[in-house]
Parts: structure tokens; C-alpha cells; sequence
């Protein structure tokens, strides 16, 4: 191996280095990692943590679940366990674990149990793995445990696998980041025993889950995924501890395979055969391409074989590599060493004998310094078809006579100086001016136009200056010297000034196109609707790429446009089918494609590793293939942004129509339950009335009989009040709320209020305190005193018998401002603003009547209608609740005020 290699191996990762500088001073995670629920990991996390208590460690419970199984209560007896905490959730007392208990009490080590569980509303993380973050960050260790179904990677496997999806997951860092995960294993048929002898849940639970969820079939996928991933991290372990002590590999714990690629049309069947060495090894894949400085020089058709055969590295489930060097083999083999790769596959060489004494072979000295990693040397397809574009081809470059012209032009100009200094300078360096007409000619022109230069130059430099003069022939010996030299040091000269002239044009280039998908990144990021989206995405199209561009989102059963630059919605038929093709078959289509090629637009899907999305329509007024491979490169870029900008906001409208559904759900639900408790209890009073007039019309005494009516009156007011709730609260959400305006003053609406709702406040009192001053307000009366109103009827059903209801109001600033109070038990301050939510009521006593949880939700949306606002708040001079209503004092009423 070279020895600039052997240093670069020597020095340990810096990033292996910074993850382990990143875990000193926290706690170290130990996660015991099961297939299935039952197989032991709470038992074992507890042996472990009786082992370390008995060397001396500071060992708590912060919290275990036994689920009543004797062997786990045994195990815990002896630990100090930290008391649990107590939360309100839904009228019920949870309990959750302690944090701050435990983070006061600073234990060396505290066991938690059952990772993925949701805290209950109101605890400081929502998740418990977030209060094990906490726990490391403060210097506690932590032994958890984990069921493999509970990895956020693996949810969707699992659904799949067992029919039923885990809502409670864990993000996969918590695993990576994990010092120790131990795998407690257990076979099917010993877990489905553990079952049926009630070891795990209850005789009949037992029963279901073995015919659903432990089936012989499930337990071995979710035991293999189980295992599989606790692999996974090993590995990562061994080669993150490889790179921070600076060992040189490969370990071969476990297989990695390389493949190399570089511009030969042999790269797809390279891929192939290390995609099926790595399936047979069951090991991970990466295709590697290392860019030298000749990469610049390459062809379009070259490079667009080097990204197709990345993408499709991609596209098997490996990992696409590109990486600067200036040694091919050097940098393959620091690569391998410093990931631990042991198999690396590389086609044979193909250059001839000669070539390969000159410029040496790759593959041989792969194999020279390959020390004990595998070198796979196969011969490959050279006319593999799989990474043909045919529709990104490109006419080959014409010859152009305008720079060798200008690169004669400059050894002219170098003649003419080279004349004037001939007379006071050495020969020699007069060789110099021609070196500097090279080096203009290389660093304007490229290559051959400088060789160009160069040749014509050493024969200027003899013709006009070595002796005889303006001859080809050269008298003196060391002028042929001379001469040669100055032609070597010219042509190589030429040389590496045409490169670094090409690595700096394709530096900046891809400067320029990194920083406008930064820019299109940045600006589909700050999008927030899908018409934006998709304008951005046409735009940015059409300005990088110089084409017409039109976007097409699947609508019902077809594909429609959405957006185009510039704006252009019509489509021939042969446009439409080619479109409706690429989207229906996920492949292009249109023009140069090999699908319905009459199309005047080619048709290339969008989509993301999800799903389609849509489809883009390109085209121009040039004849021939209408992208270069680059244009092809930069279009599957911008592609892939504007895809997954497009599936965010689909999965935004998606979760807002969820929302929307569950929340429609949730008001029919409480409809439902309204109408079938509080609605049902009028009626019955009325038929309960109604018929015992029916039934004893004689034998029912006068006064028995006139509050018989009285109640079937009363009952009947109060579901008419309910039934009205229901209609406002139905014209309010469906936005036909238009107030009959006019000019009343507030103590007016009051009286007429408290005068409606004199029978609910008869066992109550009754105080208004209005200012005499106040101004007219522009209000619907109507609907201002159904507000009044609801707001006394409220006040009445929670404030105790013979207490006070008090009304009062004052102009302030421009507004009036009108009070409601009662003396009852007030609002929990968390309900203050949910008091206004829709079927929304405060637990209540059994002494309040019953209601819809309507009138509150009312209220606000009349107000808010008429241009006012209302507030809840308790009263701070004794208990109680004051709702606060203000409206604005119109211009006009002020006017009013002046005539009158």
C-alpha cells in the first residue's frame, strides 16, 4: 500500500472522534430489545440491575410495569423504587413516572420500563424516551426496554407482517445512539406456552393474541427483524470503534461490499454482480466512483453513464458514492479500510499492454494493496443496455477554427515581442514569451488548441530566432537542446493549464447549479400551498433548463394540468395520452422517448420514494434530443425536490381533512349524546305530564293538574331553547350569520333579557348596574339578547339558590363593556377559554340543570358576528365567573348623542 495511505489510516476519524467526545459526561443507555411483548425483557432488565446493585451501584425504579406476573414482583422487591406521580386525564387520575424525583434523588443508575409509552397530557415530555434523553444528558444511566415493533423504521414492516399498526414508536436515533442493546430472544413455541399458562396476559386476552397477533408466522418475522436490527448496531459499534482507534480493516464480524465504477457502459452489470454478491453475503452494498481530475474532460454520454449507474446502486438498495482524489486505487482502498468493507468488485482491465506500462492498472493495484479485503475482478457487459438514454443523447461536438486561429494569433504577437527583445535579451529566454502565448491559449481555448500553440511555437522560435535565422535548420547543437526542451515544457505546460482550467469551469458550474437547488430548496421550503408549489417548480424548470415545462396532478381518474411556464393548459390528444402513459406506467413518455414519440412534449413522472405524484411535460423549439445529459442530471434533481415539496403539502391536506373528519366525528358524537341525555329529559317531563292528564283527567285535583301544565309549558320552553341552540349554532359554523343591524341602547336589550328569563331566575336575585350615559350600540336586539340571555341562563344553572346575578356596564374608550356575574364556584382556569368551545361544559354538580354545552359557543359567535368580543374570567372579590362583553360604540350612535 502507498505510504501516503498508511498515514491516512493511521489517524483515527475525527467524526468517530466527535461522537465519542459527545458522550462523555452523559449517562450510558443499555436497551434490552424484545421480538414481542412477554419475552422477558423486563425480567432480564431487572437481574441486570440486581446484578449491579449487588457491585455497589446506586440502582432505583423509576418505573416498572409487572402486569401482575409473581416472578417480575419478586425482582423488584429491594429496589428503592421512586414514587410515581399522579396527573389528571379525562376526569381520572394517571400515574406517570417522577422525573424530577428522580433527577433530585441523582441515582446511578434507574431502570425504566416500556420506552415508546406516551406520557399523559401535561407531563414535561410527551414521550418517556424523551425523559430518558434528559436522564443521559444529566449524567444518569439508564436500562430500558423495547419491543421491536416500537421502532419507528420498522412500523410500517410490522404492520404489514401482523395486520395491526403500533401507534406508540420510537425514532431509530434512540437505538443508534444506544452504548449497549441486548436482544432477549425467545422462540415461538416457548412464547406461545408462556401464553397459554397466562404468563404474559389473561387466559381469554391469551386466546386472541395467539389466533391474531402471536401466530408461529408472526413471532418468526418480528424475531428476525429483532435480530437483524440489533445487528445492524453492532456493526455500526465495530466500525465507529475502528475509526476512533484508528484500526485499519477489514474485521470481518461482518461483510461490506464495494463496488467501482467509472465511465465504461460496463457499470450497470458491475452493480448487478455486487447486488447479488451482497444478497448472497447478506451484506450491505455502496458503488463508489472516484472523480480524478480527467473526470472534467469526460464526455456528456461518459458522465451520464457514471450517474445512471449510481442511481441504479440507488435504486437496489445501496449507497451511491462519489469522491475527489488524484490515485484511483489509493483512494478506493482508503475508502475500504476506513469502513470496514471486505469484498470489493471492479471490472477488468481493458486497456492495452502499453497503455497499461505507462499509465499502470487499478485493478492491480487493488489487488497488490488490497491486504485481506476480498478483490472481486469480473469482465462485465461492455453494451449494457440498462443505462441507455436515448432520449438525452447528444450530437457529437463540431471542429471549430476560431481558437486555433486566435492561438495562432498569440504566437504572432509573441513573434512581434519576441522581435523587439531579441536585441537585449538571451535567446533562451526569449523562449519564455512563446511559454506565455502557450499558456493564454490553453487557459482560453482548452487543450488542443494549446498543443496547437505549442507546436507553433517552437517552430516560430526556430524560424525567427535560433541560428541560421529564418531557416527550419539548426546549426548549433545546444540550440536543439533548446528547442526540445521548449517544446516538452510547452506541451506540459499546456497540459495541466487546460486542466485546471477545466476543473475550475466545472467547479464553478456546479457552484452555480448547487447554489440554485439551494435556492429552489429554500423556496419550495417557505411554500405553504400546492399552486405555489407546483408555479416555483415550472419556473425553476424552465429558467435552469431553457424549455417550456407543464405540470399535470392526477384529478379523479385522469391527469390534468395544474401549472406551466410560460402559462400554457392545452394539450392535443397525443399530448394527453403520452402524459395519462408516463403517469400510469411510471416511465417517459412523448417526444425522443421510446413511448409515443409524436408527442410535442416529452413526459417524465414525478415522483418520490413513496409514490407518483404527477407528471412534467418538457419542450422547445430545438430540433433533436431535447436534454444533454447534464440538463438530465439537473432536471432528475429539481425533480426530486419538487416532488417531495409536492408530497408534503398533499400529506398536510391529507392530515387537515383527517382533522377535519375527526373532529366532525367528535361534534356528531356529542350531538348524539346531547340530544340523547339532555334532550331526553324535557320530553320525558312533558310525556310524563301529558300523560297522567291523559290517563286520570277526573280524578287529578285543580292544583295538581295546573302544575302538570305548568311543567309541560316549561319543559316544552326549555327544548324549544334547545332545539333554537342547535339551529343558531348551525347557522353560525355554515357562515349564514347576517345581523339585522339598527341602533338600540344596551339597558333596553337587558330589560327585555332578564324579563325572558324571569322564570330560571326566580329562585335567584337579580342587580343591574348600568350607566346612565351609555351610548347607542349598532346591534341585531334579537340576537344580542339571545346572547344576554344565554349568559343569564348560564349563570343560573351554576350559581347556588337565592345567590346573586349581576348585571353591569360602562362606556370605555370608544366601547361598552357589559358584565355578567354570578357568586357560584367559578371557572378551573384551564377552562377558561374551552368554556366557548362547541357541546364544551364544565363538570358540574348535581344540582346544575342540564345543557347542550351550546350556549357559551353561541354567544361568541354572535359577538363576534355584530363586530364584538366576550371573555371568560372569575371574579377576584369572591368566587364566581364574569363573562365580558365589548362592543364598539358606532360613529353615528355618537352623532346621535350630539343632537339630541
Amino acid at each position: 500500500m502507498p505510504e501516503d495511505n498508511r498515514d491516512a489510516r493511521g489517524r483515527p476519524s475525527p467524526d468517530a472522534l466527535l461522537e465519542n467526545a459527545e458522550r462523555e459526561g452523559r449517562g450510558r443507555l443499555k436497551i434490552f430489545l424484545g421480538a414481542a411483548p412477554g419475552v422477558g425483557k423486563t425480567y432480564e432488565m431487572l437481574t441486570s440491575g440486581r446484578a449491579r446493585k449487588a457491585d455497589g451501584v446506586d440502582v432505583v425504579v423509576g418505573v416498572v410495569e409487572t402486569h401482575g406476573r409473581k416472578e417480575t414482583e419478586a425482582l423488584v422487591e429491594g429496589f428503592e423504587i421512586i414514587p410515581r406521580t399522579k396527573l389528571e386525564y379525562k376526569d381520572r387520575l394517571l400515574d406517570e413516572m417522577d422525573l424530577d424525583a428522580i433527577l433530585s434523588r441523582r441515582p446511578a443508575l434507574v431502570l425504566v420500563d416500556e420506552l415508546a409509552h406516551t406520557n399523559v397530557a401535561g407531563s414535561r415530555h410527551p414521550k418517556r424516551y424523551l425523559d430518558v434523553q434528559e436522564l443521559l444528558s444529566r449524567g444518569i444511566d439508564v436500562y430500558t426496554t423495547l419491543n421491536i415493533q416500537h421502532v419507528e423504521s420498522l412500523n410500517d414492516v410490522v404492520a404489514q407482517i401482523t395486520r395491526i399498526r403500533v401507534r406508540e414508536t420510537v425514532p431509530d436515533s434512540i437505538i443508534d445512539r444506544a452504548d449497549d442493546v441486548e436482544i432477549i430472544d425467545l422462540t415461538p413455541d416457548d412464547l406461545i406456552k408462556r401464553l397459554h399458562e397466562g404468563k404474559v396476559y389473561l387466559p381469554t386476552t391469551a386466546t386472541r393474541a395467539v389466533e391474531n397477533y402471536f401466530s408461529p408466522g408472526n413471532l418468526t418475522a418480528l424475531r428476525e427483524l429483532a435480530l437483524r436490527r440489533t445487528a445492524q448496531r453492532v456493526d455500526d459499534q465495530l466500525l465507529s470503534h475502528m475509526q476512533a482507534h484508528a484500526i485499519s480493516g477489514p474485521w470481518a464480524a461482518g461483510d461490506r461490499v464495494l463496488v467501482c465504477i467509472d465511465e465504461q457502459p460496463r457499470g450497470a452489470s458491475l452493480i448487478r454482480y455486487a447486488k447479488r454478491q451482497a444478497d448472497r453475503l447478506r451484506a450491505p452494498l455502496a458503488a463508489l466512483y472516484i472523480e480524478t481530475p480527467r473526470s472534467a474532460g469526460l464526455s456528456e454520454p461518459d458522465k451520464d453513464r457514471i450517474a445512471a449507474s449510481l442511481r441504479l446502486a440507488e435504486q437496489l438498495g445501496g449507497e451511491a458514492i462519489t469522491l475527489p482524489g488524484q490515485d484511483v486505487a489509493t483512494e478506493i482502498i482508503r475508502h475500504a479500510a476506513a469502513n470496514n468493507v471486505t469484498h470489493i468488485v471492479i471490472g477488468k482491465p481493458n486497456k492495452p499492454r502499453w497503455r497499461e506500462l505507462f499509465e499502470g492498472s487499478v485493478s492491480h493495484e487493488l489487488i497488490r494493496h488490497a491486504g485481506d479485503i476480498s478483490v472481486h475482478v469480473i469482465s462485465g457487459n461492455e453494451r449494457d443496455p440498462g443505462v441507455s438514454r436515448p432520449m438525452t443523447a447528444i450530437e457529437p461536438g463540431r471542429f471549430q477554427i476560431w481558437p486555433y486561429l486566435w492561438s495562432a494569433l498569440h504566437v504572432a504577437v509573441a513573434i512581434g515581442f519576441g522581435t523587439l527583445l531579441f536585441r537585449v535579451l538571451d535567446v533562451r529566454n526569449i523562449a519564455l514569451v512563446f511559454l506565455m502565448a502557450v499558456l493564454v491559449s490553453a487557459v482560453q481555448w482548452g487543450l488542443w488548441p494549446a498543443l496547437f500553440a505549442s507546436v507553433l511555437s517552437a517552430f516560430a522560435f526556430n524560424f525567427f530566432f535560433l541560428p541560421p535565422l529564418y531557416t527550419l535548420t539548426i546549426a548549433d547543437p545546444e540550440s536543439v537542446i533548446a528547442l526540445g526542451f521548449f517544446l516538452g515544457v510547452a506541451v506540459i505546460a499546456s497540459n495541466l493549464t487546460a486542466r485546471v482550467q477545466r476543473q475550475a469551469a466545472a467547479a464553478h458550474q456546479r457552484a452555480r447549479t448547487t447554489e440554485d437547488l439551494y435556492l429552489f430548496s429554500k423556496k419550495l421550503a417557505g411554500t405553504g400551498t400546492l399552486d405555489d408549489v407546483l408555479w416555483a417548480t415550472a419556473y425553476q424548470i424552465a429558467s435552469m433548463l431553457r424549455v417550456r415545462v407543464v405540470l399535470l396532478l392526477p384529478e379523479s381518474d385522469s391527469i390534468a394540468v395544474r401549472a406551466g411556464y410560460p402559462p400554457d393548459d392545452t394539450l392535443v390528444d397525443a399530448d394527453i395520452a403520452a402524459a395519462r402513459w408516463a403517469w400510469e406506467h411510471d416511465r417517459p413518455a412523448g417526444r425522443g422517448a421510446d413511448t409515443l414519440p409524436g408527442a410535442k412534449r416529452l413526459y417524465l413522472p414525478l415522483r418520490t420514494g413513496r409514490t407518483a405524484v404527477g407528471v412534467v411535460g418538457l419542450d422547445n423549439d430545438k430540433q433533436g434530443p431535447l436534454l444533454t445529459p447534464e440538463q438530465q442530471r439537473l432536471f432528475d434533481a429539481l425533480a426530486d425536490q419538487a416532488a417531495v415539496a409536492i408530497e408534503r403539502i398533499q400529506l398536510v391536506a391529507d392530515v387537515d381533512r383527517a382533522k377535519l373528519a375527526a373532529e366532525a366525528d367528535r361534534l356528531r358524537s356529542a350531538l348524539l349524546t346531547s340530544i340523547s341525555h339532555d334532550l331526553k329529559t324535557p320530553l320525558a317531563a312533558i310525556l310524563g305530564a301529558a300523560g297522567a292528564l291523559r290517563d286520570y283527567p277526573i280524578s287529578i285535583p285543580e292544583e295538581d293538574r295546573a302544575e302538570l301544565l305548568s311543567t309541560i309549558i316549561d319543559e316544552s320552553e326549555r327544548l324549544h331553547r334547545f332545539i333554537a341552540n342547535l339551529l343558531d349554532m348551525t347557522r353560525i359554523e355554515s357562515g349564514a350569520m347576517e345581523p339585522n343591524y339598527a341602533l338600540h341602547y344596551a339597558s333596553d336589550v337587558v330589560g327585555s333579557a332578564l324579563r325572558r328569563a324571569a322564570k330560571i331566575t326566580a329562585q335567584h336575585k337579580t342587580e343591574t348596574g348600568l350607566a346612565s350615559d351609555l351610548p347607542m350600540l349598532k346591534l341585531d336586539p334579537v340576537l344580542f339578547e339571545q346572547v344576554l340571555f344565554n349568559l343569564i341562563d348560564n349563570a343560573a344553572k351554576y350559581a347556588p339558590v337565592d345567590s346573586t346575578i349581576r348585571i353591569q356596564g360602562w362606556a370605555d374608550n370608544g366601547s361598552v363593556i357589559l358584565q355578567v356575574m354570578d357568586e357560584g364556584p367559578g371557572i378551573p382556569p384551564g377552562d377558561l377559554e374551552r368554556v366557548f368551545d362547541s357541546f364544551y361544559r364544565v363538570r358540574k354538580g348535581d344540582h346544575v340543570r342540564a345543557g347542550t354545552g351550546l350556549g357559551l359557543s353561541i354567544c361568541r359567535g354572535f359577538i363576534e358576528a355584530m363586530g364584538g368580543t366576550i371573555a371568560a374570567a372569575n371574579r377576584t372579590d369572591r368566587s364566581g365567573a364574569v363573562f365580558t362583553i365589548t362592543m364598539p360604540v358606532p360613529l353615528d350612535a355618537h352623532n346621535l348623542e350630539g343632537l339630541t
